[in-house]
């Protein structure tokens, strides 16, 4: 049965699939499709969506585009890369914008804005989420500014004759409150009507399940998150419990008492088909002197498999009748550049080589591949599982081992180099965000140690920098109370910097130590570490159970850095975020009492020399360091 849709073309943004699943939870069914694809793709279609992407529209080594959809006599929206995109291609200029944007800004509309179907209902100064470097510099033919932001004079175009419309923002994201009222305002120019709910959805899944398992059983790797909970309760409720095998690998990387846990919750749900395996000496074996995040989680994920065949010998399976599954979402796909035109933000250890040979063999099964968390968790209740199993904080299959950054303890002269320029460019950074009280002796810093961003759909690999506010004293310090002010320093300093991508705040240091008796340290993944992160990780989440926060923030991740002022102690980092779709974050903050009790306790560990709390959203750093 052919449907009406709205075509999203990706061109490798890592918001491309989230156009699509907006667009499906307003109720218009949305396919994916690449923009070299042929006219008869377009069949049924009544709009057109150009996504976002890594690529600047000048380059030689572009995604190929095919012209001739614009010459389709339906509306076409461009956003981010496809706002540029198209202006490059009805005659306008396209370069280095003067600022990149990344994070919140302010759109406001003209006065051709006002009268615009695409802004039907919309507020006239209405927050909008960038993430940019190049910008429009001038209009195509025929095409009007119906919106600008600060730092973006061609923010928003139209030509209204054509029905072509254009954003430099992401529409597609929370942070854009009124982006689905912008999506919806389109959908009723292309004139489309609601075609699209989560019982259909549901249906496709189990049927699809059904379809892709043939008379296979399935063996599904079970971390105890959200999605593989998700993805195993889906299996069942398709195939059946005697054609599902659940396993638990208990690989040295999980949270206190985390395994014990996840059994207890499976079989109270009334899941006995699952097996728990403790292979938390080879996992460990895996990454032992590994200091490089990549090369750690392929380790990881290659030694799944491994584990994964000792298992099913063992448990004397016939590898000709059992498929593997997986809970992968789109957002794992996307991220390890599983698409034609993506770029690699980081390694999933479901998209290791191991895994790639088995989805070529058609030997995978990934129910969810094509969700996002919140569509995961609503799918979740929608087959009755219970809050304790869908509402827990997301946990990778890598565990915490991706939470504890390694360095064999040198800094190479790159290294130097780059932090010397990450230091200057902080000190060139203007905070006046906050009060005297906040400012008075403020030290501003770098800490040495990389983690992982995304800036404008590209990986990097830059330092951190960190706000020290007024000593309060016992190792203590101001901690400001105003989220905003402290977003505003965040993205004051992460938008104008080159070797900067996350920006810190120290909470507390030992009193017997000074700035300059802290060092790069030699450490790596072992369980001395392990055990040492369990425990700061443990003092959060029970605090934030204890102050009725766990459910109001999407995942908190304690960070392990090898940064201390001797080998076996370390220095770690609250990462708490807000999200709905991974995508996107904000960082999260807690009122003054809440975070004074967790570093309290956390600094009453002999091993702890310093606790810092991460205030970046996403982009332009990725919810964890590695």
């Amino acid at each position: 049965m052919s449907r009406e849709k709205i075509v999203v073309l990706d061109f490798g943004s890592q918001y491309a699939h989230l156009i699509a699943k907006r667009f499906r939870a307003l109720g218009y069914y949305s396919e994916i499709a690449l923009p070299s694809a042929e006219l008869s793709v377009f069949e049924n279609a009544k709009g057109v969506i150009m996504s976002g992407g890594p690529s600047s529209v000048y380059e030689e080594n572009v995604p190929e585009f095919n012209e001739k959809i614009l010459d389709l006599e339906i509306p076409v929206l461009g956003l981010c890369y496809g706002h540029q995109l198209m202006a490059k291609t009805y005659g306008g200029n396209v370069g280095k914008a003067e600022v990149g944007e990344f994070g919140i800004a302010h759109l406001t509309q003209t006065d051709a804005g006002k009268s615009s179907p695409l802004f039907k209902g919309i507020s006239p100064e209405t927050q909008v989420w960038m993430s940019h470097q190049d910008g429009v510099l001038s209009l195509g033919e025929g095409f009007e500014v119906i919106g600008t932001t600060k730092d973006c004079p061609f923010a928003a175009v139209q030509n209204l004759s054509k029905k072509r419309f254009s954003l430099q923002c992401h529409c597609e994201v929370k942070d854009t409150p009124e982006g689905n009222k912008i999506f919806e305002n389109f959908a009723q120019i292309c004139g489309m009507k609601k075609n699209w709910d989560e019982d259909t959805v549901l249906n496709v899944i189990l049927e699809n399940i059904k379809k892709d398992a043939g008379d296979k059983n399935v063996l599904l790797f079970l971390s105890g998150g959200v999605d593989s909970t998700v993805a195993f309760a889906l299996l069942n409720k398709a195939l059946g419990q005697e054609r599902v095998l659940g396993l638990h690998i208990d690989n040295g990387f999980m949270r206190k008492n985390e395994s014990q846990n996840v059994a207890k919750a499976y079989h109270d749900h009334g899941f006995n088909n699952f097996i728990v395996e403790d292979a938390s000496e080879s996992f460990l074996a895996a990454i032992r002197g590994l200091t490089d995040p990549q090369k750690k989680r392929m380790a990881v994920g290659e030694n799944f498999i491994a584990v994964r065949d000792a298992v099913v010998k063992a448990q004397n399976l016939d590898e000709s009748k059992w498929m593997l599954a997986q809970g992968t979402l789109y957002p794992d796909i996307i991220e390890s550049g599983g698409t034609k035109n993506s770029k690699t933000i980081k390694t999933h250890h479901n998209r290791v080589d191991g895994i790639q040979k088995l989805i070529a063999a058609g030997m995978i099964i990934e129910p969810l591949k094509d969700l996002y968390k919140d569509e995961v968790r609503s799918i979740g209740k929608k087959i009755g599982l219970a809050d304790e199993l869908v509402m827990r904080h997301p946990f990778p299959g890598p565990g915490l081992s991706i939470n504890v950054l390694c360095s064999d303890g040198n800094f190479s002269e790159k290294d130097k180099e780059e932090f010397e320029k990450a230091q200057k460019e902080l000190d060139g950074v203007q905070i006046t965000q906050f009060c005297p009280k906040c400012t008075a002796g403020m030290k501003r810093s770098v800490l040495p140690v990389r983690s992982v961003g995304v800036q404008g759909d590209f990986r990097t690999y830059r330092f951190p920098a960190c706000l020290t506010f007024a000593d309060e004293g016992d190792g203590f310090f101001h901690y400001p109370e105003k989220r905003e002010k402290v977003e505003s320093a965040s993205s004051s300093i992460t938008n104008s910097a080159t070797y900067l991508n996350r920006t810190v705040i120290k909470l507390y240091q030992k009193p017997a130590l000074k700035d300059e008796d802290f060092k790069l340290q030699e450490g790596y993944c072992d369980k001395a570490r392990l055990d040492q992160l369990r425990e700061v990780d443990n003092i959060v989440l029970t605090e934030l159970h204890k102050n009725g926060l766990y459910h109001e923030i999407f995942q908190h991740l304690t960070i392990d850095l090898p940064y201390a002022a001797q080998k076996d102690h370390a220095s770690f980092v609250l990462r708490p975020v807000i999200s709905e779709d991974v995508m996107t974050a904000r960082f999260a903050w807690f009122e003054k009492s809440v975070i004074t009790e967790i570093a309290r306790k956390i600094s009453e560990l002999p091993f702890v020399d310093a606790l810092f709390i991460d205030a970046t959203n996403k982009p332009p750093a990725t919810f964890g360091w590695e």
